[in-house]
């Protein structure tokens, strides 16, 4: 292949990668009124590993799972708040700390790495610890998801098309 189609194979691949994350983005902040950045949390969750629809779908779950804990922790700490003061931070990192790192030894939901996006998703959020805030964050990180996969497809379409060899 030459250098030229090379480079329009590329520009190819980040034109169609650009239209979906626009895309993605758009919907979320418009008709969703979710925030662009929430949507890119599952964006990089889907590019953490396996790079598949199945694997997609577990690393959305991982999220998932990672604001259930970021949901938690908040909860925890204004529990123990009141008993432990500015100390009931610690206590509450450590505690969902050692639950994130102990569920890597799920068999199949174990994306650490989307633990701790889902985590960070949350507290990113300053979102109080609801159902609500659960669901907005979960839908944001399903669409980034959603968009990751269609981003590697399209990707992965392009590299496959065979350039027409040229006539000397």
């Amino acid at each position: 292949m030459s250098a030229k189609n090379s480079w329009g194979k590329h520009l190819r691949i980040v034109a169609g990668e650009s239209v979906v994350a626009s895309s993605a983005a758009t919907f979320s902040a418009l008709a969703l009124e979710l925030p662009i950045w929430a949507m890119f949390i599952g964006w990089i969750a889907f590019f953490t590993r396996g790079l598949n629809f199945k694997a997609g779908l577990v690393n959305l779950g991982c999220v998932l799972i990672g604001l259930v804990l970021g949901i938690g922790a908040a909860y925890l700490q204004g529990v123990l708040g009141p008993y432990l003061g500015a100390y009931a931070i610690t206590a509450v990192v450590l505690a969902i700390t050692a639950a994130a790192l102990s569920l890597a030894r799920l068999p199949v939901f174990n994306n650490l790495l989307g633990f701790f996006l889902g985590l960070v998703s949350y507290f990113a959020s300053h979102l109080p610890p609801t159902l609500g805030s659960f669901a907005s964050l979960g839908v944001a990180a399903a669409i980034g998801i959603a968009a990751g996969f269609l981003a590697h497809a399209w990707a992965h379409r392009v590299n496959a098309i065979r350039p027409a060899s040229s006539a000397s």
